[in-house]
């Protein structure tokens, strides 16, 4: 497929990686019913995992067959699918063709009561041996364990760029001195997103933010400096500009479970700010699956008018 202006200029920002990690990239612009438009909308599947099958899968229960998500994502028009390691190996030899897929090389669970923290539960050959397009990891600044993350994120990128994979981040603030509040807040997410992209991601993954400032310093500055805060889609734009002044790809996590119109509203707010694109699990898989499907195109149709 023959690169739209769009895609060019995107991939333009990452001239300093190699051939492999950019075709990837390009891959994941060129599939599904966004491809060419530079937006992107992914189907992740890691709650099993991260909050237990009974929380993510009961009220659907065909999800809990992993085939169910592969044929989800495609018949939606997804530009990729990311899960971690059970679900990716059980279909990547029947679906890594039809759809790039993301390897979530760390995770956590709800069973563990420590502080936050992600623990490798794969590797990057993992993901080339089952011919994935990214691997996909998460940080947690703010954390106790986030200098640990960051260093083990270091390495993980370094080998999966030589390996000619992308690499998407993750970027959740949680944990330390931050509490929930904070932990979407404006000042907080927006930082997030700037350290996801001071490490090499490709791809940043962050909440929408909040109004909320965590620190009074911070609100002075905005407030002198006149930054826009009141509305959704004034905050998405600061993000994307905390993530080299919009040179990098920003998607947006979809969140808890909630009511089709209030997902709709928030992902138009996202693409009047410059989003590109989300990435929705529960608000789709655990819907039927046609139902699914159509907010997923609902979504979509939002992102290709934007």
């Amino acid at each position: 497929m023959k690169n739209s202006k769009r895609v060019n200029e995107i991939i333009s920002w990452y001239e300093h990686e190699n051939e492999g990690t950019k075709e990837n990239i390009e891959r994941l612009l060129n599939t599904g019913y966004l491809a060419g438009t530079g937006k992107l909308v992914i189907l992740p599947v890691d709650q099993g995992f991260e909050h237990g099958p009974s929380k993510s899968f009961v009220p659907n229960p065909d999800a809990f067959d992993p085939d169910y998500h592969f044929n989800f994502a495609i018949e939606a028009g997804c530009n990729a699918y990311a899960a971690p390691l059970g679900f990716i190996e059980h279909g990547a030899k029947k679906y890594s063709k039809q759809l790039p897929l993301i390897l979530k090389l760390n995770n956590s669970d709800s069973l563990y009561g420590g502080d936050p923290v992600q623990v490798m539960t794969s590797s990057v050959d993992d993901a080339v041996r089952l011919g994935c397009a990214a691997v996909g990891f998460s940080i947690y600044p703010g954390s106790n364990s986030s200098p640990e993350m960051y260093s083990e994120l270091r390495q993980i990128t370094i080998e999966a760029k030589s390996k000619g994979l992308a690499v998407v981040v993750w970027s959740y603030p949680r944990g330390g001195k931050l509490n929930k509040e904070d932990e979407a807040a404006f000042d907080v997410v927006s930082y997030a997103a700037h350290i996801a992209a001071q490490m090499g991601a490709n791809i940043i993954k962050i909440k929408p933010p909040t109004s909320h400032v965590s620190k009074q310093d911070i609100l002075d500055i905005y407030s002198k400096n006149n930054v826009k805060l009141d509305n959704l889609s004034d905050r998405i734009a600061h993000c994307i500009q905390s993530s080299f002044n919009g040179k990098r790809i920003v998607i947006f996590s979809g969140g808890p479970a909630k009511g089709k119109e209030e997902i709709l509203q928030e992902i138009g707010e996202i693409a009047k700010g410059g989003g590109f694109g989300s990435i929705v699990g529960r608000n789709s898989f655990q819907r039927p699956f046609n139902e699914g499907v159509s907010l997923m195109r609902e979504i979509m149709d939002i992102y290709k008018s934007a």
